[in-house]
């Protein structure tokens, strides 16, 4: 006599997020509780990518979703490790989001129904700081006169005006970034000659010569509680000069010069 069995049916991977420690595991945890309270309904993952040796203060099957942990032998570069987690996604997005991100309430969604848009390649809410206010995370394309006016105080404020609208500026920090899975396989992720800083301003150069638009939506929000330590260390100016260096000599960068120089932007 057969039996009807019935198995439990369970939803496909909507989302992958990827987020790596650099023993900030008492970051991630907090981060990790805010995806728990707001986004129960999404059906995602979580790839967390231990870059250093750590112990983590919670146990992965605490929370409603999967949290598979991937530890380095070895340390990688920002790009690199993300591109490693995407490696293992089963999303049909994949988020990059750091470790210092906070959100209270789910900003998945929106991003995601931006993204029905083909012609986005990738999209990114806006960013606050702890006090509230609107972090500087949409800029123009760095140029060398820009970097050295910032250096000497005499570029101030934001390149762009936030209001209710979405806005297409050529490029959004790396702290939260959403794609399509095959958008994101398109540019085969982040360019991992970039060790750290940058490589977000080289893939969305990259987007704009593909064709596509880079958007953030004020619909999403999230709120940077920011770790500047790193600002003091020179082994992070180190890497900061290096990777500006690489991105103003590199392919992208030159092709997209040319490209304004041939097609410059129409003056109101």
């Amino acid at each position: 006599m057969m039996r009807n069995e019935q198995h439990e049916v369970l939803p496909a991977t909507r989302l992958t997020i990827s987020v790596v420690s650099h023993r900030q595991a008492h970051l991630i945890v907090n981060l990790l509780h805010d995806i728990n309270t707001h986004c129960r309904l999404l059906p995602l993952e979580v790839l967390l990518t231990l870059n250093l040796s750590e112990t983590l203060p919670f146990d992965v099957k605490e929370f409603s979703f999967p949290i598979h942990c991937i530890s380095n032998p070895l340390p990688l570069g920002f790009g690199a490790n993300h591109n490693q987690a995407f490696t293992q996604a089963k999303g049909d997005f994949f988020c990059v989001i750091n470790p210092d991100i906070r959100f209270d309430s789910d900003p998945f969604q929106i991003l995601m129904q931006c993204l029905d848009d083909a012609t986005i390649g990738v999209v990114a809410p806006v960013v606050l700081n702890a006090q509230g206010a609107i972090e500087d995370s949409a800029r123009h394309f760095p140029t060398p006169f820009k970097i050295l006016c910032k250096v000497f105080g005499k570029c101030r404020g934001s390149d762009y005006i936030v209001g209710n609208a979405p806005i297409t500026p050529d490029w959004v920090a790396g702290m939260c970034m959403l794609f399509r899975r095959e958008v994101f396989k398109e540019l085969s992720g982040f360019n991992e000659h970039y060790f750290l800083y940058y490589e977000d301003v080289d893939l969305c150069a990259r987007l704009r010569l593909l064709g596509y638009e880079i958007v953030m939506t004020p619909l999403a929000k999230v709120i940077h509680h920011a770790q500047r330590s790193s600002h003091r260390n020179l082994k992070y100016l180190r890497w900061h000069l290096t990777s500006m260096l690489r991105f103003f000599t590199s392919s992208a960068c030159w092709r997209l010069q040319y490209r304004q120089w041939i097609n410059p932007p129409r003056k109101l």
